[in-house]
């Protein structure tokens, strides 16, 4: 089951082998252990105390001794701009202060202009900016900060090793931590009107624009050596569109984040677009309107996306793909595609920051793009109505964008005859599409049970109408199997332990995408972990049992199965904004959402330490 797939095809022989269940008796058996011949003898001695704990610290990153450079530096790079981006500064739309009372109204782009983006979008309960207004400098973590907790009593006992150049770090986006939303020029995003005014927003979240200095170095002292981050692009491009105005001061910021980072002894992985869509896009959209692909509109479909995303982009890595390594398009643009248009554009806009950054930059770094997708697994494995319903899951949630990006093939004939307004790509299209990713990121955070639905999945996908909620994935979705048991130890959210799971998803991508994987975001939010004291919070075991576990099963694809896994981001490095929700809590760090303090929890140390240990030679 571990041989090389030819084609997406054959997905159904992954998940039958993977899920199939062998009927047994009797207890679980121990091939490792030699049996006693023996039995124990019972004595009486003085008793002391006797236990010795030892005390360790975290291993923090080593100081740069050098610095690579991936591509020219920014005074050649926007040569290969068609327009040199024009830069400018505006103020703050503070919460005290929404009347408009700049006197440029001529100027189309002017501060005038600028605060009208603002009022127009009508932010509800919005009162305060946080407690930072400005970059705040670093201070040292103390060494009491860096004690190691203690382990717990059943781990990990393997002895692999993972590859030199395997790639292990923490993740974070934007809109999840940076707050300081209408500050120093920042445009107005979706993500600011994604939920009701009841729910928690990202107005102020984990002030990481003002504390990145602070974060980075909380980070380099935990031994943590890649941090993966978006940029937002309304703070880069506030009127959004080509031809508009650079935000100096959002320039100005990602360049000293990303200059932290390697100063700290760390490599960036940056994201260009992760959910916080300019509010241009959506602004008149019907944001209630029934969704056709996806889970909500992310204003993708609009007929001017393709040039603005590609107009950003280039201007983005013309300032710093000097020094980054490794680049993301688009994050998860499943859940936001809203329909087939929606989808297109980012397969398109995708091929075409590809080849910028590859053909005109000549960058000699990786770019890529990242996918959600929680791995389907057929109901009952000897049932071919689910291994079919498997397939079209599968398809749907990755075949869409895979297919013409990693294979230059057509998009699946499953989304082909159900999305309304689908069409095929062209041979020039897949031409110009295929192979245009070097690396498959996915956010494998669990799975989920498929199988077909009561009245047959074409009888479902005919019927587009309100009260078909299977439409159009047309599967049953369940987080049981087949007996009746939960498929792993459930968090506060949608996310289950499945570490077993996850080592056969990613030897179906490898062998089916054939290009190396990269586990973008895997995380666990403890259930009511946010109700809990601080130093339950901290005394984190299910999450350090989750990351362990998946770590161990990565371990083992790399070692046992040929699967070239080429690194893990662990999602998240601190506690942030869940899109309207603070009690799902992701992150390795608490965050005082009052204080904004960070507290380390066990996992980080937890997921730092096993990996360090299997970055050196077994003893």
């Amino acid at each position: 089951m571990r041989s090389c797939l030819a084609s997406v095809w054959l997905v159904a022989t992954v998940v039958r082998a993977q899920q199939l269940f062998v009927t047994t008796t009797g207890y679980t058996e121990r091939p490792q252990c030699t049996p006693s011949t023996t039995s124990p003898s019972y004595y009486s001695q003085p008793f002391s105390f006797t236990l010795n704990d030892t005390v360790r610290y975290a291993t923090s990153v080593p100081a740069p001794t050098s610095t690579q450079t991936y591509a020219q530096p920014y005074s050649q790079a926007v040569k290969h701009l068609a327009t040199p981006p024009v830069t400018t500064t505006w103020g703050s739309y503070l919460p005290e202060h929404t009347a408009i009372d700049a006197t440029d109204t001529d100027d189309p782009y002017g501060q005038a202009a600028w605060s009208s983006l603002w009022q127009d979008v009508k932010l509800d309960n919005y009162t305060t900016i946080g407690l930072y207004s400005t970059t705040v400098s670093p201070t040292p973590i103390p060494s009491s900060e860096l004690v190691l907790p203690p382990k717990d009593y059943f781990g990990p006992t393997d002895c692999y090793n993972f590859p030199e150049d395997f790639i292990f770090g923490v993740a974070g986006s934007a809109a999840q931590i940076e707050g300081a939303i209408t500050l120093e020029g920042r445009g107005p995003t979706l993500m600011e009107k994604l939920v009701g005014p009841e729910k928690p927003k990202n107005y102020v979240t984990a002030e990481n624009y003002f504390l990145y200095k602070q974060d980075i170095q909380r980070l380099a002292a935990m031994g943590v050596k890649y941090y993966s981050f978006s940029i937002s692009w309304a703070r880069i491009l506030p009127f959004t569109l080509p031809g508009t105005p650079v935000n100096q001061e959002g320039i100005d910021h990602y360049d000293d984040l990303i200059n932290t980072v390697l100063d700290a002894g760390m490599q960036p992985v940056v994201t260009l677009f992760h959910f916080d869509t300019p509010w241009v896009f959506v602004s008149s959209e019907n944001l209630t309107a029934p969704v056709e692909y996806g889970f909500n509109n992310g204003g993708y479909q609009n007929e001017t996306f393709v040039d603005a995303f590609v107009n950003y982009a280039q201007i983005v890595l013309t300032h710093y793909a000097d020094r980054v390594p490794m680049w993301v398009t688009f994050n998860e643009p499943y859940i936001y595609a809203f329909n087939f248009a929606g989808a297109n554009n980012v397969v398109h806009a995708h091929a075409q920051v590809y080849h910028f950054y590859h053909d005109v930059l000549k960058a000699a770094g990786k770019m890529g793009i990242k996918f959600n997708d929680n791995f389907g697994v057929p109901r009952d494995p000897k049932n071919a109505s689910d291994i079919e319903a498997v397939t079209r899951f599968q398809e749907l949630f990755l075949g869409v964008f895979a297919n013409p990006i990693f294979l230059g093939q057509q998009y699946p004939d499953s989304a082909l005859n159900t999305l309304p307004g689908a069409r095929p790509l062209s041979d020039k299209e897949l031409k110009y599409i295929g192979n245009t990713s070097d690396f498959f990121g996915v956010d494998p955070y669990t799975i989920t049970v498929v199988s077909e639905p009561a009245e047959g999945i074409d009888a479902c996908a005919s019927n587009h109408t309100a009260s078909n909620t299977l439409w159009p994935l047309c599967v049953v979705q369940e987080t049981m199997n087949v007996y009746g048991w939960n498929v792993g130890y459930r968090s506060h959210s949608y996310v289950y332990t499945t570490p077993t799971y996850l080592r056969e998803y990613l030897n179906y991508l490898w062998n089916t995408f054939r290009k190396p994987v990269l586990v973008a975001e895997f995380g666990f939010p403890v259930f009511d972990e946010a109700d809990k004291d601080l130093p339950d919070q901290l005394f984190d075991t299910p999450r350090s049992t989750y990351y362990l576990s998946f770590m161990s099963e990565i371990l083992k694809s790399i070692n046992e199965d040929g699967v070239h896994v080429m690194g893990a981001l662990a999602w998240s490095f601190i506690d942030n904004w869940e899109f309207g929700d603070l009690t799902q809590q992701f992150g390795m760090q608490v965050l005082n959402h009052t204080t904004q303090q960070r507290f380390f929890k066990k996992s980080f140390f937890d997921i730092v330490d096993f990996v360090g240990a299997r970055l050196s030679s077994c003893t």
